[in-house]
């Protein structure tokens, strides 16, 4: 370790977090000291250590402490994804972009190194550490889950590892969420690419379901199928949700012949007869599409009383079932 003009040190690498709040840093250092040195290599380039830096700035330190390190380009940037996947305020997106190309450098530094993709989540040896073997030899997920605490299984996610390129480019842009990722890594690469500017503003619910009908039909037919076939309007699915809930309320009322003399009743019931009338509506409107759906669905109903406004406004937004 040897001591450094702070001013001779060169801010260069994307990773260095120099913008951070520093102020417990700051009370930390003017009260216990600098524990870490600062590492920099043989040009004086900051590699690890921005907050540390920042802090000593601002303090007015003039001579820090740093360790100097003589490595390769690669190793370079591996010891600052190393320092960076140890802190705990990296947004998901940071994290998951530090993690796959950490383990891109790793498994090109340590080619005796167990891949990643082969670590097998499903076997009780692909969930444990490996502490006991040399480290060229452990997977760059085995090393990073002892130093993070995160198990084995959460990092190899974050990594995805049968992620085509586009996808992974797509994450660390924040194009996808990591519930979209998941479920299209379960397709090949090629497919992945296929698809990917399809789902991106799809939920996880459509994504599933159209990885699903790929892996039976195709990706063509599937994506005819799912993305461009007949979808039903939005508020059908907001109208079935209401009618489930009504429909479980309306029997528990029945059962136990619930009656009120409330004076908020009178409004409730006018509300019902207006309900009921948008009901009949639409049920007419569906059966000029479908005469066999319309026969299916009003087989068990049978409105006995006509609303006296029929105007009368129905706003499922301001239900309160």
């Amino acid at each position: 370790m040897e001591l450094v003009s702070i001013d001779l040190i060169k801010i260069k690498s994307s990773y260095l977090r120099v913008e951070t709040n520093i102020e417990k840093l700051k009370k930390s250092i003017e009260t216990v000291g600098l524990i870490n040195p600062l590492v920099i290599n043989n040009n004086n380039e900051l590699i690890a250590g921005g907050r540390r830096y920042s802090a000593l700035k601002e303090l007015g330190v003039d001579q820090v402490p740093v360790f100097r390190v003589d490595k390769s380009e690669s190793e370079q940037e591996l010891i600052s994804i190393d320092e960076n996947l140890v802190r705990k305020d990296l947004t998901k997106i940071e994290f998951e972009k530090c993690l796959n190309r950490g383990k891109e450098i790793y498994e090109e530094l340590y080619p005796n190194a167990k891949k990643v993709a082969d670590e097998d989540m499903k076997t009780e040896e692909g969930i444990n550490t490996h502490e006991n073997l040399p480290n060229e030899e452990r997977s760059f997920i085995d090393i990073t889950s002892e130093k993070t605490g995160l198990s084995k299984k959460v990092i190899k996610s974050a990594i995805g590892a049968n992620s085509s390129e586009k996808v992974k480019e797509y994450r660390q842009h924040g194009e996808l969420n990591a519930s979209q990722t998941n479920e299209i890594i379960k397709l090949d690469k090629e497919e992945q690419d296929k698809v990917v500017d399809l789902i991106k503003d799809k939920s996880t619910k459509e994504v599933r379901k159209l990885v699903e009908a790929i892996k039976v039909r195709g990706v063509d037919q599937a994506v005819d199928e799912v993305l461009f076939g007949a979808m039903i309007p939005k508020e059908y699915k907001s109208i079935d949700t209401l009618t489930k809930r009504l429909n479980k309320l309306s029997a528990k009322v029945l059962l136990e012949e619930m009656t009120s003399e409330h004076n908020d009743m009178a409004s409730i019931l006018k509300g019902l007869s207006s309900l009921r009338n948008h009901i009949d509506q639409v049920l007419n409107l569906n059966s000029k599409v479908s005469h066999s759906t319309d026969t299916d669905t009003n087989s068990n109903y049978n409105p006995t009383v006509t609303n006296t406004e029929p105007n009368g406004e129905y706003a499922d937004e301001n239900a309160s079932f």
